[in-house]
């Protein structure tokens, strides 16, 4: 990636037709041309303009020099013994002062591929059971930055067409490794929802990368004012990070509880867009041992979900250096399950996967600090007289 060209990734269909006048295509051929760069960016995933093969030279020369269709540095990639896949991208600094760094991560299962995808590097959330909230904010991540590491995890995977496909070819979505996006990975999407919008948007455009909105789930906290543009503007699924059934408990391991506590949270959840039996929404419950994994809270958890169409996932808790929490035992984890599976809810417990590689719900974080703005302003000051 680069910071010098912009890029055309994550860019709409309309912008990426008026991004061709920028390299002197004719008005009338511009959403001819926006198209051919839509399947070739996204239904054959090539990175190099000069892979465009029904693409006139001499224009696949001026996007070359204009615009930048490149992918992130990956700087490490981890394999657990469960197969889960964990990738360090490097993006270009902008406006942090030095290149940054997310986590994304792949879990493989019986007939589907999940990759949980980062919004932002750092986090503001401070949860106290979530490692990235360790993590301070460093920025927002672009709607290129999102969808590049869809891209790059199709390119790990081998999971775009062979460069041999035929033009024209149908090529089919079915047999994919990358089923499902879960925006559940560094940062808090709704603080960065038009990057998010505009990022899900493409993934699910069926020109492209083709993803159903069934298959895009979209995890946040509590930020309630986005929580109905969610359903109304992307259309994608709902999980809420839950996690305790008091405000009071709420409070400190979900301090944005403070600001939308547990009443409007679920009312914002009542509201929700298409919300139905066949679009329910998830909340992720992490379980604490003696914090919030007793059977009066289970009830409580019926009680507070009442008349909502939900599911709820029960969460292991994930340990991280310097945590202060410990995994509720198996067995409580299970009586608990039991009292929200006979009010009616499904309650499965999540099987953790990648602990050994640090892939785990809660586990991801990055080295990335953004720079004082003194040392910023330093930095550019010696490269401008370099």
């Amino acid at each position: 990636m680069s910071e010098d060209k912009p890029p055309l990734i994550g860019l709409s269909r309309e912008e990426l037709a008026e991004a061709m006048a920028l390299v002197d295509v004719p008005e009338k051929q511009r959403r001819m041309r926006a198209s051919q760069l839509w399947h070739w960016l996204y239904v054959r995933g090539v990175s190099d303009f000069s892979h465009m093969t029904n693409v006139a030279k001499d224009l696949r020369a001026r996007l070359d020099e204009v615009f930048s269709i490149a992918r992130p540095e990956m700087v490490d990639e981890q394999i657990s013994v469960d197969g889960t896949r964990k990738w360090l991208f490097r993006f270009p600094a902008r406006g942090a002062g030095r290149p940054v760094e997310v986590e994304t991560v792949y879990i493989p299962e019986e007939g589907r591929g999940t990759l949980c995808v980062s919004s932002q590097v750092g986090c503001t959330l401070t949860c106290t059971f979530c490692h990235t909230g360790t993590q301070k904010m460093v920025r927002n991540l672009t709607s290129e930055e999102i969808l590049a590491q869809v891209l790059m995890a199709r390119d790990r995977l081998g999971d775009f067409p062979d460069a041999t496909t035929p033009q024209g070819a149908i090529v089919p979505s079915e047999g994919r490794m990358v089923t499902n996006i879960v925006m559940m990975g560094m940062g808090e999407p709704l603080y960065n929802f038009e990057n998010v919008k505009k990022a899900l948007l493409i993934a699910s455009d069926g020109d492209g990368l083709s993803l159903s909105k069934r298959r895009i789930t979209l995890s946040t906290s509590g930020v309630v004012p986005e929580i109905f543009r969610t359903g109304d503007e992307i259309g994608c699924m709902l999980a809420i990070s839950l996690h305790a059934v008091r405000d009071e408990d709420r409070d400190i391991l979900v301090p944005i509880n403070k600001k939308w506590p547990i009443k409007e949270l679920l009312d914002a959840c009542r509201n929700y867009p298409g919300l139905s039996n066949a679009k329910r929404i998830t909340f992720e419950y992490v379980m604490l041992k003696d914090i919030n994994d007793s059977n009066q809270d289970a009830l409580e958890l019926v009680r507070l979900l009442k008349g909502i169409p939900a599911k709820i996932n029960l969460i292991p808790f994930n340990p991280w250096p310097g945590s202060q929490y410990a995994c509720s035992d198996w067995e409580r984890i299970e009586e608990f399950a039991d009292i929200v599976n006979r009010a009616g809810y499904a309650s499965p417990i999540r099987t953790p996967r990648g602990r050994d590689i640090f892939a785990a719900c809660g586990q991801l974080k990055s080295a990335s600090e953004r720079m004082r703005k003194k040392d910023r302003d330093a930095a550019t000051a010696a490269g401008t007289a370099a």
